[in-house]
């Protein structure tokens, strides 16, 4: 039977698997987490200013732990996930 240009399956080299980088994709993962957190509050709380609702100064203070505690508590929660999985690698 003519080949038509198309490999037969039996020829598919398979040994050339790559592994996952987990850890620069969930890095990845969290910085896009991260952003889209930022700016959707941000966009929320210009828009919230521009109608005059932010004008105590103790508003201007809740305004940074609102867009940054969560993104820092998420990383800081895969740091400490990342450290109880490896306790159950195996020891060599």
């Amino acid at each position: 039977m003519p080949n038509f240009g198309l490999s037969r399956r039996d020829s598919v080299d398979l040994s050339d698997t790559r592994s996952v980088n987990w850890k620069r994709g969930l890095f990845r993962v969290w910085m896009l987490m991260s952003a889209g957190w930022i700016m959707g509050w941000t966009i929320y709380l210009m828009l919230e200013g521009a109608h005059g609702s932010l004008n105590s100064r103790g508003d201007l203070i809740e305004v940074p732990i609102l867009l940054f505690a969560p993104p820092i508590a998420l990383w800081l929660f895969g740091l400490a996930a990342a450290w109880a999985i490896r306790g159950f690698d195996t020891e060599q």
